[in-house]
């Protein structure tokens, strides 16, 4: 296109990639007006104008404000301001849908009642603060009466949902679901006792106790980060260095009971470590067969939906158990 040519309104909207009735709207709301009148009262456009007016078609197929984009043409505004708040808008709008999306898939899913409705609209509209509330509502009710160790509910109270600010369809649906499970008081009677028969007596409560919890999450981790650390060095499980971490580790073990690390409580240990992939395989196996396992159901739920909230899948490494059996196990009589 020639700098001083004058184009009529349908060479500018053919140039422009926009209809004529358009280009005329442009012009009579004085968005883009057109370069030059003649006597008779046609509209004549240079190529600068219609430039503008491929800029305004390009930006109102982004769905940007019409008011936003005169700003920009009369110099009100820069063109990355108006973007930059047309994002804001678009983003959203994209929330919106995201939570409606979710919303409309779990009322299908669940079956969909004007009541059912409203409550799923509520809980994708929460603030922070709301979900905060509802979460610690349901462990001090969880918490109340139960016979437990001191300190090991307040533990389970830091595995909390932390919806983004940003969530994807599939965390906006799991919050629904736990949103709606930790409501219900059937829910909560279960967790409650699911945790009372699983951690009030017995071994149980010992892994529930304080030390063992503090081993577990705390003191016990960078213990077990060595040991691991050593095996994937390609260190032979009766190393000078696989030794000092197993050791370290047994020993910080045992104080736990107030025991002495002695050879055969090291032989004990290792055959636990050696039988452990057994006993997974036996306890998954159960799982299967049962027909409503009771920790999927109760504390297992809320923990996965939990993890889908947060986007943090749970640890999928397997223990090297034979290797740090063999670490573990005393040497005999003629080894050092």
């Amino acid at each position: 296109m020639d700098n001083d040519t004058l184009y009529s309104i349908g060479d500018a909207a053919r140039r422009s990639g926009l209809s004529v009735s358009a280009v005329r709207f442009y012009a009579d709301t004085d968005t883009v007006p057109p370069t030059h009148l003649t006597d008779a009262g046609h509209r004549l456009y240079d190529v600068d104008t219609i430039a503008r007016l491929e800029l305004v078609r390009t930006l109102r197929e982004l769905d940007t404000d019409l008011n936003g984009i005169r700003r920009l043409l009369k110099g009100h505004t820069t063109l990355h301001d108006l973007l930059t708040t047309h994002l804001e808008i678009v983003l959203d709008q994209e929330r919106v849908l995201r939570a409606r999306t979710a919303v409309l898939r779990t009322l299908i899913k669940q079956g969909a009642t004007p009541t059912r409705a409203d409550l799923m609209h509520q809980l994708v509209t929460m603030t922070d603060e709301e979900r905060e509330r509802i979460i610690e509502d349901f462990w001090n009710d969880v918490a109340h009466g139960l016979d437990v160790p001191d300190g090991f509910v307040d533990r389970l109270r830091t595995m909390r949902p932390h919806l983004p600010e940003d969530p994807t369809p599939t965390q906006l649906q799991a919050w629904i679901e736990l949103a709606d499970l930790v409501r219900d008081p059937a829910f909560r009677d279960a967790v409650r006792t699911y945790l009372h028969q699983t951690y009030s007596t017995g071994v149980g409560r010992d892994i529930a106790s304080p030390p063992f919890q503090h081993f577990m999450y705390e003191s016990g981790v960078p213990l077990v980060e060595e040991v691991l650390a050593a095996h994937r060095a390609g260190e032979h499980p009766r190393s000078a260095r696989a030794q000092r971490a197993v050791i370290a580790l047994m020993e910080a073990a045992m104080e736990l009971s107030e025991t002495p690390l002695t050879p055969q409580a090291r032989n004990r240990q290792a055959e636990g470590f050696r039988l452990i992939p057994e006993l997974e395989r036996q306890i998954a196996e159960e799982d299967a067969q049962a027909t409503d396992p009771v920790y999927d159901h109760t504390h297992g739920r809320y923990l996965d939906l939990v993890a889908l909230i947060n986007d943090t899948p749970p640890d999928e490494d397997t223990l090297p158990y034979a290797w740090i059996a063999d670490a573990m196990r005393a040497p005999e009589p003629d080894q050092p």
